[in-house]
């Protein structure tokens, strides 16, 4: 009889790629800095094509919640990249402007959100990532639609990048909380009970 093929857990990797690159994000985005390639970098490797492949890998074992979700915010981050770096690479058109970006952000909050309702079943830290995910996309598209260069578009922006860098957090923390937990065969970093 053959050996089963075990394959580890993806989660970690894809809740990390997602986590550490909102963080770096939100910084500027609280700080009020240009967005450096830095950020950019990040948003490519680690919270696109990180996550990308761990909702593949979760894809694979069959884990359809997880695997949208890596995916589709792989994707966000490749797609963000490309809202900033497109116009100038490629040229002959400019940027989008803030009410289609209010548009782009009120978009993927709608898909989160919808998303958080999956989490109801899942862990607690799960459902913190979510529910801080869904409030950082609508804060961002809020200030898009009052004017990202108003003062109160720049305090929304601002307010936005705070609670961004706690959703961010969140992530890491699961992420960490997870490889730790496996590594033990025990809690040591709890996530919450996971509903019935």
């Amino acid at each position: 009889m053959a050996e089963e093929n075990k394959l580890a857990n993806p989660a970690p990797l894809g809740l990390m790629g997602f986590g550490m690159t909102t963080v770096l994000l939100n910084i500027y985005n609280a700080a009020d800095w240009d967005i450096s390639s830095m950020v950019l970098a990040m948003g490519i490797f680690y919270g696109g094509f990180a996550q990308l492949i761990a909702g593949w890998w979760e894809i694979k074992q069959k884990n359809t919640f997880a695997g949208v979700a890596f995916s589709s915010y792989g994707l966000f981050w490749l797609s963000f990249v490309g809202l900033h770096t497109m116009p100038e690479l490629i040229g002959g058109f400019s940027g989008p402007e803030p009410p289609a970006m209010a548009a782009y952000l009120a978009m993927w909050g709608l898909f989160t959100g919808w998303m958080f309702l999956s989490t109801l079943k899942l862990n607690r830290a799960l459902q913190v990532v979510f529910s801080t995910l869904t409030i950082l996309f609508f804060l961002l598209a809020f200030a898009y639609a009052v004017g990202p260069n108003t003062d109160l578009g720049q305090t929304i922006y601002m307010i936005a990048g705070i609670e961004g860098i706690i959703c961010g957090f969140s992530a890491v923390y699961t992420a960490l909380a997870e490889v730790t937990n496996e590594y033990y065969e025990k809690t040591i970093f709890p996530i919450g009970p996971v509903e019935g």
